[in-house]
């Protein structure tokens, strides 16, 4: 059977998307999505995204990871997939989708000839905070800590010690090292499901930014440009009490890298 996809990249994190809305491709299929995913057998990407039909939305998200699971929601993923409802012609500069924590809202422009997606995230009501690290979830749990010296650190190594410990084995969670700038913040993230750092993270960088506000005591309307080893995001949002943030907006490029067909008999691949 040939399948018709795209890739994406958003600062870096890759993703194949599909349009399954005649559902060609069955659901929790976890190895067609890791062997799709595999960077030296497959298409190769941080994980895969289904589009597909939802009632009264443009369209749903069903987000996998690398390692084939389901998994919570993925911020570049969500900008990535609008870019690419927008290639497929289902929106134009505004979409309206669901995705597995719900509804998201999402508009496009372009700057520099470079299409920016700016994606409405989820509330968030709870913030942990704890000797040295604020935990938070934006769509995915993400653990923060502020660290010196962000380009020494081991993302893979002490990230892997935080996400496997025995508070978080079971369930996991992303890791992310934030370094505060003169007028931005530098973050770094390992990823749970691709069980690496990644070259960006668009939860965690949600999840960085909230995470600052709390730690210099911001209130109010801010805007926090982040950056990652893989481009620059910047992060919009407003906090009306101590650990309560609305209005959470994720913005940055999302960048289409080629068309290609897969023979999923064979693990042929064609691109354009």
């Amino acid at each position: 059977m040939q399948i018709h996809f795209s890739k994406y990249q958003g600062t870096g994190n890759d993703f194949i998307l599909i349009d399954n809305r005649n559902k060609m491709i069955k659901k929790h299929n976890v190895d067609l999505v890791k062997k799709l995913c595999d960077r030296k057998f497959g298409i190769g990407a941080d994980g895969l995204m289904l589009l597909e039909n939802k009632a009264d939305y443009d369209f749903e998200m069903v987000y996998y990871n690398s390692d084939g699971n389901e998994s919570s929601m993925c911020g570049n993923g969500g900008r990535c997939i609008v870019a690419f409802a927008h290639q497929l012609g289902l929106i134009k500069d505004k979409a309206r989708f669901w995705a597995i924590d719900g509804e998201h809202e999402a508009s496009i422009f372009k700057d520099e000839k470079k299409m920016v997606v700016c994606l409405k995230m989820i509330d968030v009501n709870e913030v942990e905070i704890g000797q040295d690290y604020f935990y938070l979830n934006t769509g995915s749990p993400h653990y923060v800590k502020f660290i010196k010296n962000i380009n020494t650190v081991d993302v893979c190594g002490e990230g892997k010690n935080i996400r496997y410990n025995e508070r978080f084995r079971a369930i996991g969670t992303n890791v992310n090292f934030v370094e505060e700038l003169k007028n931005a913040i530098s973050a770094r993230t390992y990823e749970r499901g691709v069980e690496d750092e990644t070259l960006s993270c668009g939860t965690g960088v949600c999840a960085a930014a909230l995470a600052w506000a709390v730690k210099n005591n911001l209130m109010g309307e801010q805007h926090c440009s982040i950056q990652t080893p893989g481009g620059n995001l910047s992060v919009k949002l407003n906090r009306d009490t101590v650990k309560s943030f609305k209005n959470i907006w994720l913005e940055g490029p999302a960048t289409f890298v080629f068309n290609g067909e897969i023979d999923l008999a064979s693990g042929t691949s064609a691109n354009d």
